[in-house]
């Protein structure tokens, strides 16, 4: 819960409280002109709450975010340096499905390009080390 006390937090805290009492305010002065004979103002006072309550959701999303993510953080183990072992490339919680082809493809005329010949070390790299970045190629 530390995490929701930070400056940012308390801004986001404040922005959120402000905005919801602004937008129900200006739905109550659209619902007393409406009542006031002012016809176009029942939109808007149907709209206001809607601007609120769509402030309240993305808060509620951002803070469960925050939350999950602080949770994850503490169930998974950080990897010791004692170990020898490279820390594991963290993978996107959701992956697309992606077709490959499991027959290699044999080369055609060219070949010998050296350009070509990097370029397939760099796929190939790349096939070794899925959760890598391109901006991480070695070579």
């Amino acid at each position: 819960m530390k995490r929701l006390w930070t400056p940012a937090w308390i801004a986001r805290h404040v922005a959120m409280v402000v905005l919801v009492v602004g937008f129900l305010g200006l739905g109550w002065w659209q619902v007393t002109r409406a009542a006031g004979g002012n016809t176009l103002s029942f939109g808007y006072a149907i709209e206001w709450p809607v601007f609120a309550a769509f402030v309240v959701f993305v808060w509620w999303r951002e803070l469960r975010h925050t939350l999950r993510a602080a949770r994850e953080e503490r169930t998974t183990p950080a990897p010791s340096a004692a170990d020898g072992a490279e820390p594991a490339v963290a993978t996107p919680a959701v992956r697309r499905p992606v077709r490959v082809s499991r027959v290699p493809v044999a080369p055609t005329g060219g070949a010998d390009d050296g350009e070509l010949a990097a370029y397939n070390r760099y796929l190939a790299w790349l096939n070794a080390n899925p959760g890598a970045r391109p901006g991480d190629y070695p070579g």
